[in-house]
């Protein structure tokens, strides 16, 4: 799948996936475990790609990653979205499999689906841990490029603690992501949910978006971002063991709220609609009917512009809030956030 996304402070991206066909060609410098670079490149390609999968559906073509012997599949978000019901596809053999929806986190760009009759010799990935990514590390990213299977590129990690922004699409809502890992190993549609992998064939992200600016000549596959690891299995761990998300990690305000324009059809802040009952914002004294202006100290404009601002914040964080009350008096309360339910 491809779509367009915002990347906070550089430009746009588009959902992507991850590599085409061809890996940059490998020099004999040796590795830490003796072996040539060339070898290990092998090595590492031939350990994780029995856990890559191809997911499609009638609307969608993706990559997913093999979470357990009992069919459990990793992926973004983006990838299901707009269908339950999947065919996955192992590079082992080449046989399809129908899978079906475990639960979604759109707010992550993540999701599981599962084998209805898993085959035996299924082969979980193995994860790296995220918080160790290095910039500078070499990773390989392994995936379906436009349904080109069992393809890899290689590149390095070029930074981390990137957050990028996708805007709704026809199937998924907006979504900040925030700890992202960047890559130049290139991403392309068909990759989504695929693997970031070391060379110790451990998965450290999953490649989700590459970036795009139509004003600089579109697509810039050396440019690419990974949900990290760590964040990608607490999450896959819930669905698997919950059958939903019961913990977002995600900050909220505990409200239902709508986008206020003025009269020349300019957004200007967030209106209250309901507040959950003993949630963050009516312990602050929020109430139906006042209009949010700033959190933290960020103006605040639109209900876009709240869950971007949200996605970087913390549950149990204090922060204070303007908002204007239906009187038109200006108020500002400290609110300590609360953590983001998902259904």
């Amino acid at each position: 799948m491809l779509g367009v996304v915002a990347v906070l402070g550089i430009g746009a991206l588009a959902l992507g996936g991850c590599t085409s066909s061809g890996s940059g060609s490998a020099s004999s410098t040796s590795s830490p475990g003796g072996a040539s670079l060339q070898t290990n490149y092998e090595d590492v390609i031939a350990s994780v790609m029995p856990s890559v999968v191809e997911i499609t559906s009638p609307s969608s073509l993706g990559t997913g990653e093999i979470l357990d012997t009992q069919g459990d599949i990793v992926t973004n978000n983006h990838v299901v979205a707009g269908s339950d019901t999947y065919t996955v596809t192992l590079s082992t053999s080449g046989e399809g499999f129908a899978a079906t929806l475990v639960s979604r986190f759109p707010q992550g760009d993540l999701a599981v689906i599962k084998l209805t009759n898993p085959p035996s010799g299924l082969k979980p990935v193995t994860w790296a841990d995220s918080s160790k990514a290095a910039v500078g590390q070499i990773v390989l990213a392994m995936g379906n490029p436009i349904g080109l299977s069992s393809s890899s590129t290689d590149g390095i990690i070029s930074a981390t603690g990137r957050t990028v922004t996708e805007p709704k699409s026809e199937n998924t809502p907006a979504a900040t992501l925030t700890d992202m890992i960047q890559t130049s190993a290139e991403i392309n549609s068909g990759n989504s949910g695929g693997a970031l992998v070391d060379l110790n064939g451990h998965v450290v992200g999953i490649p989700t978006l590459t970036a795009v600016d139509q004003n600089l000549g579109g697509a810039h596959p050396g440019i690419g971002f990974a949900i990290p690891s760590n964040e990608a299995k607490r999450i896959a761990d819930q669905i698997v063991t919950h059958g939903k998300v019961v913990d977002s990690g995600l900050a909220s305000l505990g409200i239902t709220g709508r986008t206020v324009i003025d009269s020349n059809a300019n957004p200007v802040g967030v209106g209250v609609v309901e507040v959950t009952s003993g949630g963050p914002a009516a312990n602050a004294g929020i109430v139906p009917g006042d209009l949010i202006t700033s959190v933290d100290k960020v103006q605040i404009t639109s209900m876009e512009a709240l869950s971007a601002l949200l996605a970087t914040l913390s549950p149990g964080q204090k922060v204070p809030v303007g908002f204007t009350e239906a009187n038109g008096t200006k108020s500002t309360v400290e609110v300590t956030l609360g953590t983001l339910q998902v259904s």
